[in-house]
C-alpha cells in the first residue's frame, strides 16, 4: 500500500478521491492524504495513539462539552492545492460536518491534533507538512502530540502559510490552549502513553 501511494506522485484532486476510494476497498482502513500535490498513507493508530486521542477527548468533552473532537473526518486543506487531510483530531461545534461527506470545509474547525505514529514518514507529515497545510487553510490552532521527544507542541496564530507561534511544552508541564478553544491541559497523563 505505502509503495503505491509513494509512487502517485501527483495528481488533481478529483483523481486523488477516486484512487482513495479505490484503495480503501482494496486494504481495509487504508488511510491515505493528499498534501502538497502527494499521495501520502497515513499510518494505523496503535493503543497509546488510541489512547491520546481518548484522553483529549474527554478533557474537551469536560470543559466544551458543545465541541466535539472528531477523529473521522477528512479535512479539505490547502485551498489552492485541492489538499485532504485525515487529522487524529478536528476539533469544531458538534454539528459542524452534517452533511459534509468524507471531505468536509474546514471554516467550523477550531483546533486539529496529529499524535505522532512510529513509521519514518512521521517527522517530515506531522511536523513540516502538516503545520505548513493547516496553517494555509486558515485552522487556528494545531496540536501536535510528539511521541517520540515526549512533548507537545502547540501552533497558533496561522497568517500566510505559517503558524506564527508555536509553543512546546515537555509531557508532564501545562498547556494552555488560548482562543477560540480556551482549555488548559494538564499532560502529566501522557508519559504513560509514549510507547
Amino acid at each position: 500500500m505505502a509503495a503505491l501511494a509513494g509512487r502517485l506522485h501527483i495528481v488533481e484532486t478529483e483523481h486523488f478521491e477516486e484512487v482513495a476510494r479505490i484503495l480503501a476497498r482494496l486494504e481495509k482502513g487504508a488511510r491515505l492524504e493528499f498534501i502538497d500535490g502527494k499521495i501520502r498513507s497515513k499510518a494505523r493508530p496503535d493503543g497509546d495513539h488510541g489512547r491520546i486521542i481518548q484522553w483529549l477527548t474527554r478533557i474537551c468533552m469536560q470543559h466544551r462539552p458543545e465541541l466535539w473532537l472528531d477523529g473521522n473526518q477528512g479535512l479539505k486543506v490547502q485551498p489552492y492545492r485541492g489538499g485532504r487531510a485525515r487529522p487524529d483530531g478536528s476539533l469544531a461545534p458538534c454539528d459542524a460536518f452534517v452533511g459534509q461527506g468524507e471531505w468536509a470545509e474546514p471554516e467550523a474547525v477550531l483546533m486539529v491534533v496529529e499524535v505522532t505514529s512510529h513509521d519514518s514518514d512521521t517527522d517530515r507529515r506531522d511536523r513540516v507538512e502538516k503545520p505548513r497545510a493547516y496553517a494555509e487553510t486558515g485552522i487556528p490552532l494545531y496540536l501536535l502530540i510528539d511521541r517520540q521527544a515526549c512533548q507537545l507542541s502547540l501552533y497558533s496564530e496561522p497568517d500566510d502559510g505559517r503558524y506564527e507561534t508555536i509553543h512546546t511544552v515537555p509531557f508532564g508541564k501545562s498547556l494552555h490552549l488560548p482562543d477560540p478553544v480556551g482549555i488548559t491541559l494538564d499532560t502529566e497523563p501522557l508519559k504513560n502513553w509514549v510507547g
